[in-house]
């Protein structure tokens, strides 16, 4: 049987639990459960100490888009060449828990996905059908995550590039297209050169690129404290 548009087209087919009914756990149901269960664990960890998740979800909430963790984060079992993704239509993060092992990976995966919820509730993404959408919040997704930092850079082996951190949250955001949509590559290479500037300089809600854990704490802070000076007025 063909694939549905939906898994053909938008990506779906790498999260094979989002396809009710075709996918079957069978005879590694012990060690899926096992995986869900430290998934959820990470996963509660990160929502609680992460500086980037603290602010994106204060963020959200302060959009008038509360996220709750028992009904907008799913810890399934992934095609092995992701670690997470935002679906749109049901709009819930998809956490791989069979691809994220260490913590350091689930903030970063968490944040990468929050960057685009939050996306989805200011902006009225059109995910499905605009790929400057969907490019500009993956450029966002990949400068303000982490992504692109130093530290992963380095563990990658990538590193003494001009404009680095640039060239990192293009490619990465290129990646991200081209495993989710069914785009030739130079399409999508002029879709993001096209919104690059703009969306690389979009901070929101962080007000700066927190190029660290650092940098993150400190934007958590003045967002905490945006409104304490214009009390009295």
């Amino acid at each position: 049987m063909g694939q549905t548009k939906q898994e053909e087209e938008y990506g779906y087919d790498l999260f094979p639990e989002r396809n009710a009914g075709k996918y079957k756990k069978g005879s590694v149901a012990e060690s899926l459960l096992t995986f869900n269960h430290k998934c959820q664990v990470m996963l509660q960890l990160a929502v609680e100490t992460s500086p980037y998740a603290k602010l994106l979800l204060g963020a959200m909430k302060n959009s008038g888009c509360t996220v709750f963790k028992d009904r907008h984060f799913a810890c399934e079992d992934c095609d092995g060449t992701v670690s997470g993704g935002f679906d749109a239509a049901t709009s819930q993060i998809v956490l791989c828990q069979n691809n994220i092992h260490q913590q350091s990976h689930m903030n970063r995966v968490v944040t990468h996905e929050l960057i685009h919820a939050f996306d989805h509730c200011r902006a009225h993404v059109d995910w499905f059908n605009n790929f400057r959408h969907l490019a500009c919040s993956e450029i966002r997704a990949a400068n303000l995550s982490g992504d692109c930092s130093f530290s992963n850079e380095v563990a990658r082996f990538h590193f003494g590039m001009k404009q680095h951190h640039q060239e990192c949250v293009r490619g990465r955001a290129l990646r991200s297209i081209l495993a989710v949509r069914k785009i030739n590559r130079q399409a999508a290479e002029k879709i993001v050169d096209e919104v690059f500037d703009t969306c690389f300089n979009d901070h929101a809600p962080f007000g700066r690129i927190p190029h660290g854990k650092k940098d993150a704490k400190f934007a958590h802070r003045d967002y905490e404290n945006r409104n304490r000076y214009y009390a009295n007025l």
